[in-house]
């Protein structure tokens, strides 16, 4: 059961190599989803803690976190419960070691299953809000594309 109002603290990944940024293209809950590899910080859990733990699940392996990027500025509820206020917060990082994953040329590259998951390099140039499902991540993708113009 979730209590009402509460927050909803997210934790993102921004690794970016050659002008490319990660991301991600799932399923879930029935829905296809673009956004940046991360996810929910677990009780009791550092906001760095979770973003190695998610980039372990995810990617099957750990990050350099370089420094914090961006956390959530404005009112947003969770697109997955109405009574969660979504905190997110990205992190740049990088690899440790070249990627182990399959990186995928096409979106959702995947059958539709729930959890199904693939990853792309985005040209950062090219990032559009268009590209990302959650108003958040639309954010994020056109302040990156700022700061890497």
């Amino acid at each position: 059961m979730n209590p009402t109002n509460s927050y909803n603290i997210r934790v993102y990944a921004l690794i970016v190599e050659n002008g490319n940024v990660l991301i991600t293209d799932e399923f879930r809950m029935n829905r296809l989803i673009t956004k940046f590899p991360g996810g929910g910080l677990e009780f009791g859990e550092g906001l760095i803690e979770c973003i190695q733990r998610e980039c372990i699940e995810e990617l099957g392996q750990a990050v350099e976190v370089i420094n914090h990027f961006y956390t959530t500025d404005f009112f947003i509820t969770s697109a997955f419960n109405e009574k969660q206020q979504l905190i997110s917060i990205y992190y740049l990082a990088k690899t440790i070691e070249p990627l182990k994953i399959k990186i995928s040329k096409t979106l959702f590259d995947f059958e539709k299953i729930d959890g199904a998951q693939s990853f792309r390099w985005q040209a950062i140039p090219t990032l559009t809000e268009n590209d990302f499902t959650f108003a958040i991540d639309k954010k994020v993708a056109m302040l990156l594309k700022s700061e890497f113009a």
